[in-house]
């Protein structure tokens, strides 16, 4: 092999390991969120949603999440959590400004519950079960399950003609951030 062919093969492969998505080493921006029925592995997008990410990893090391119910899950659509009432109205007393993107509402998101107005987001969050195009700009997604949506499939549904409402609720069994795992 010749010098400058023995160059471009290390070169491709130095490209090669420099493009692949780190994510899944990256520890620091992984969630565990471990349901009833498993463990769920959640990707953080600091990249899209950097003040977000850095509230969501702040509460999980608090252990807020830890307990919290699913009070409002709609088959197909997604599953809410994140609120310390259990019933929509609470969260940890500090709202986010909006870090809307153009990432898409579909299947497997994770994004930022809020009221009418876009800067509410605080602590309560949903999991989308399906897609959901007219969400896209509207509210921020922080993150993507990249293992363990299976779990979330059997979170139990709520009421569809109460909007969702969930009676005897699963929970947020434990939720960290992947670094402080044990």
């Amino acid at each position: 092999m010749s010098r400058i062919t023995t160059f471009f093969a290390a070169l491709l492969v130095a490209f090669s390991f420099a493009s692949a998505p780190s994510s899944a080493q990256d520890l620091e921006n992984t969630i565990y969120l471990d349901l009833k029925d498993g463990r769920v592995v959640i990707q953080l997008r600091p990249d899209l949603a950097p003040n977000h990410v850095a509230r969501i990893k702040e509460l999980s090391r608090q252990g807020f999440y830890n307990g919290l119910k699913f009070h409002r899950v709609i088959r197909g659509f997604m599953a809410q959590t994140g609120d310390p009432k259990g019933n929509g109205t609470g969260g940890s007393g500090k709202n986010l400004d909006a870090e809307f993107s153009a990432e898409p509402h579909v299947r497997g998101i994770l994004s930022m519950a809020r009221s009418r107005n876009p800067n509410s987001a605080d602590s309560q969050f949903f999991i989308m079960l399906g897609p959901a195009p007219y969400l896209d700009q509207q509210y921020t997604v922080w993150g993507k399950v990249v293992s363990g949506m299976e779990f979330v499939d059997k979170i139990k549904k709520g009421i569809k003609s109460r909007n969702g409402e969930v009676r005897n609720p699963d929970v947020i069994v434990k939720m960290q951030v992947a670094a402080d795992a044990k």
